[in-house]
């Protein structure tokens, strides 16, 4: 078999814009500026500060921005709190069995920003660091979930350093040498869901990457086959020690990914293993005109892999409410809505709220999507009070899936929304219009800062 690091470092290296198919080009634009305020909506929390008092060197001479500050930091203490920011909500898109925008948008901003990177240019990394981590990740049968393993950390590291590679216009080999480095830096456990270390393990993935483009740079070496070997990235990471080692990778006969598998967009602040059953609750609320006090019982029928994400049955902070299916099923309840104005600890430690976790059960189920470690549809029922039955159909893609897109004034909405008060009208629409078209841009310094 050639060496799918080699090629894989090949691509990276020889991709253009003109390359990357217009439909690609736009999903990665809406992972952009999904992103961004997203980004921008994380930066209020407190763990964002934290991290940057802890772990950066303030450096005003530093050549990457805190989004939305515009603080100076270097860049790869730049990549790592603005992915922290970037995740820490559970607010941004999902998929390849994870959070791509996450982890490639910080680093490709703040790598982007200190070496004066077009517009094209990082819009080319992204597509680069997407198509590496879906290559990675269709490779292997057996979600990284089962193992224990944050995909996201994982796989995310590898994909970072590949934007990054792109970004440096690293040569081949170099690229290769990139995304090696990168494998020996990628980790993260399922364990730590529902902390603050699970920002945390994404913002070190953006990082890493960063760090591994510019040690490869710099001319560190690393095993040619690193990701494939036997004792590789492929089979360490993989639940069973069983990835598809055979499957060749060709450029010229490739498949898009960002196509075939394009990008989620959250439309609620919490892990995305709730959101069907959200939208199931939602609709069943508000078309029998549920109350609190109407509700008797509520059964979701859920994924056994998405429930060892949900691992908080009581929660009683905010943070630990974006992992309870308990709590997603109350907010949708009393508060027909489950947005960043239910994600406070006073609403999720009111007596409505609380007084509603025991009266919601899931049952699950092993059967999974295929590339997904999540149930193939979910279902909610409530059961009320004078003993009506109110059941939902089964859901199979969320609100804002690549199969129920968001509308461009969909997505508008989230972003004014995430970028708050703190942004004039007129501000918020100039940012959006130029992530929008951010092929447009000479240099990232056109878009920062951001006001």
């Amino acid at each position: 078999m050639t060496s799918l690091t080699a090629e894989l470092g090949r691509f990276v290296s020889e991709l253009t814009l003109q390359a990357v198919p217009l439909e690609a080009q736009r999903i990665a634009k809406t992972g952009f500026t999904d992103c961004i305020g997203v980004m921008i909506a994380g930066a209020r929390e407190p763990v964002v500060p934290l991290i940057d008092r802890e772990m950066s060197s303030k450096d005003s001479s530093a050549l990457a921005s805190l989004i939305p500050s515009g603080a100076r930091r270097n860049v790869e203490d730049a990549a790592l709190v603005n992915g922290v920011a970037a995740h820490v909500l559970d607010y941004d898109d999902v998929t390849l069995d994870g959070h791509p925008s996450a982890v490639l948008v910080p680093a490709i901003i703040a790598q982007g920003e200190a070496l004066g990177s077009s517009g094209s240019e990082m819009l080319t990394a992204y597509a680069a660091g997407y198509e590496v981590w879906a290559e990675l990740l269709v490779r292997e049968p057996a979600p990284l979930h089962q193992k224990g393993w944050h995909p996201t950390a994982v796989r995310g590291t590898v994909a970072a350093a590949a934007a990054c590679a792109r970004l440096h216009r690293l040569s081949p080999q170099d690229s290769a040498t990139a995304l090696a480095i990168a494998g020996s830096m990628a980790g993260g456990l399922v364990a730590n869901f529902g902390t603050l270390t699970k920002p945390f393990q994404v913002g070190r993935a953006a990082q890493s990457g960063v760090i591994a483009a510019r040690l490869a740079k710099a001319g560190l070496t690393a095993s040619p086959d690193a990701l494939e070997h036997k004792s590789g990235f492929l089979v360490v990471f993989s639940p069973e020690g069983k990835p598809n080692l055979s499957k060749p990778f060709d450029p010229r006969q490739k498949e898009w990914h960002l196509i075939r598998q394009g990008l989620n967009i959250k439309r609620y602040p919490i892990c995305y293993a709730t959101h069907r059953a959200i939208d199931a609750a939602l609709d069943l609320a508000v078309r029998n005109d549920l109350q609190p006090a109407d509700v008797d019982h509520i059964r979701v029928s859920t994924g056994h892999m998405q429930m060892l994400m949900l691992r908080n049955d009581r929660p009683q902070t905010a943070f630990e409410a974006k992992f309870s299916m308990q709590f997603a099923m109350a907010s949708s309840i009393v508060a027909r809505n489950v947005g960043l104005a239910q994600l406070t600890d006073d609403f999720v430690k009111s007596q409505t709220v609380q007084s509603l976790f025991p009266r919601v059960s899931c049952v699950t189920t092993t059967e999974t999507m295929n590339g997904s470690a999540f149930a193939p549809s979910e279902t909610v029922e409530i059961t009320t009070t004078g003993g009506k039955v109110l059941a939902s159909e089964p859901i199979v893609h969320a609100k804002g899936s690549q199969q129920r897109p968001l509308s461009r004034d969909e997505l508008w909405v989230k972003f004014s929304d995430c970028l708050g008060d703190g942004f004039t009208g007129a501000a918020k629409t100039t940012v959006f219009e130029k992530l929008m078209n951010l092929e447009k841009l000479n240099s990232a310094g056109e878009l920062l800062p951001l006001q």
